[in-house]
């Protein structure tokens, strides 16, 4: 729970999203135009997105697919019959003075989803509905000092406008929620959740209250925030701004507000509208949409292992720990890539070197793991080479660090460098008797009472070997010839 100390008492915040993602789909929700990004301006545009007269919207079927599959998974109802609507408002980047949506009757009903939070728990929030809908255009403020353009290559792309029951409480809520609709949406296919992309956007209503009050607050709706990032900072800027306005005496204004990243602050944009200020009715053009039991379950049968179905695989079949299942199963990539490099091989041992060399290895790099230069079926063999002792875990990661910079295999390297791990007891013997001949005085100091130089004796040996001492059997000779 995010809290604000007040001198009249502790306010929490009261945080539900819409958030608006982009259908994949190669043609818009009522047009053939096609829905790619980053065309030249105005060039994916038809006469239904431009509203030219008698042009008559045809639902895309494919989109209507692709809303249904997102609603299973978010173990959601799906509605049998819909409607789409017209919403009524005056935009320049709006040809036809209204946008087709979903109100009373939006194609997905409710539905939840599980949050892992940072503290280790686990959060259910409530999805109220899902609903098509048809993107507006985009207008340019940037392009002159006197003009706006506008460019309709959005008009008409299908929206999925998911929105959350008020039940998060903390913008590390708020991020936790988009990381993990990203992920569903992702593993289902049905969006790609690039927010810098504008194919996931993000509306915020914040609300506070007194802790302990069970009454919701006057909440304010911030609009179209586009990273997670943003979402955060703008939740505590807008929770604090309404603290400071109740603790002065004041109430607050039901309203719209955009984020000011530059400013770090929200700003009022116009009043909130109600339903009735849109003038919703059934659109004339289109017919209620009926989906037979057959469809959906066509279509159920079609999900994909979804985020946490893997997750609680990982953790029962590898014997994985609940935050190590949770970093891996987050992205369908590197889940994939996991189970690709631990088939056959310790689970536990392979999950450690994904997480903990892999993922640093490339964040630091800058890469994705669709981009990593150490494949899979690479990493599996340093892992191989690690359990069957041809090489210890620091010499591994020398190996893997060139294997990141080269491509190369891990037993190519070893053999190249001559890093095999020494497991020759004689040899091992020899580096000690060396070592302990050098540092004669520090024997007799250990030997006086001073334990904790075994760590210095076992950095010498291994340093005296190259690196290459087996660390089990060096140390079990250490002490047997220290306490000799």
């Amino acid at each position: 729970m995010y809290t604000i100390e007040g001198e009249t008492g502790t306010w929490e915040t009261v945080i539900g999203l819409e958030v608006h993602a982009q259908v994949i789909s190669k043609a818009k929700l009522f047009s053939g135009a096609a829905a790619d990004f980053g065309a030249a301006p105005n060039s994916q545009v038809s006469l239904v997105d431009a509203a030219m007269p008698g042009m008559l919207p045809v639902i895309n079927g494919y989109c209507v697919e692709q809303a249904v599959k997102t609603g299973l998974g978010l173990k959601a109802q799906i509605n049998r019959r819909s409607v789409f609507d017209r919403k009524n408002y005056f935009y320049a980047d709006l040809p036809q003075g209204y946008q087709i949506s979903q109100y009373k009757d939006p194609i997905v009903g409710t539905g939840e989803i599980v949050l892992d939070l940072p503290d280790g728990s686990a959060r259910t929030v409530g999805i109220t509905r899902l609903h098509l809908e048809q993107d507006a255009g985009k207008s340019l403020h940037d392009q002159s000092p006197r003009e706006t353009f506008v460019d309709l290559n959005r008009s008409g792309v299908a929206l999925m406008e998911i929105v959350s029951e008020p039940d998060l409480r903390s913008p590390d809520d708020a991020a936790a929620y988009l990381r993990k609709m990203r992920s569903i949406l992702r593993y289902l296919g049905t969006c790609d959740g690039n927010m810098e992309e504008g194919s996931m956007r993000c509306d915020v209503n914040v609300s506070v209250r007194k802790v302990g009050d069970t009454a919701f607050g006057t909440r304010c709706e911030v609009k179209n925030v586009n990273s997670i990032r943003h979402v955060m900072a703008a939740i505590e800027h807008e929770a604090r701004r309404q603290v400071e306005i109740l603790e002065g005496g004041g109430s607050i204004d039901q309203e719209t507000r955009l984020w000011d990243p530059n400013k770090g602050e929200t700003r009022s944009l116009r009043s909130k509208e109600e339903a009735h200020d849109y003038r919703y009715f059934p659109d004339p053009d289109l017919l209620p949409l009926v989906l037979e039991d057959g469809f959906v379950e066509r279509i159920a049968a079609t999900l994909p292992e979804l985020p946490d179905e893997k997750k609680a695989r990982f953790i029962s079949e590898y014997g994985l720990s609940a935050y190590d299942a949770g970093v891996l199963v987050a992205e369908q990539a590197k889940a994939f890539f996991y189970e690709r490099a631990a088939k056959g091989r310790d689970p536990k041992l392979a999950a450690n070197w994904v997480i903990n060399e892999l993922f640093g290895g490339l964040a630091k790099a800058g890469r994705e793991i669709e981009d990593s230069p150490v494949s899979a079926e690479q990493l599996g063999g340093l892992v191989d080479l690690i359990a069957d002792n041809t090489i210890s875990g620091r010499i591994a990661k020398d190996v893997f660090a060139e294997m990141m910079e080269t491509g190369q295999d891990a037993d190519a390297i070893v053999e190249a460098k001559g890093l095999k791990q020494v497991t020759d007891t004689g040899a091992i013997e020899a580096v000690i008797d060396q070592v302990m001949a050098a540092q004669a005085d520090k024997v007799a100091e250990y030997r006086s009472g001073k334990d904790k130089l075994f760590g210095f004796f076992v950095g010498q040996v291994m340093k005296a070997s190259g690196g290459k001492a087996n660390p089990a059997l060096l140390n079990e000779l250490l002490k047997a010839k220290l306490n000799g």
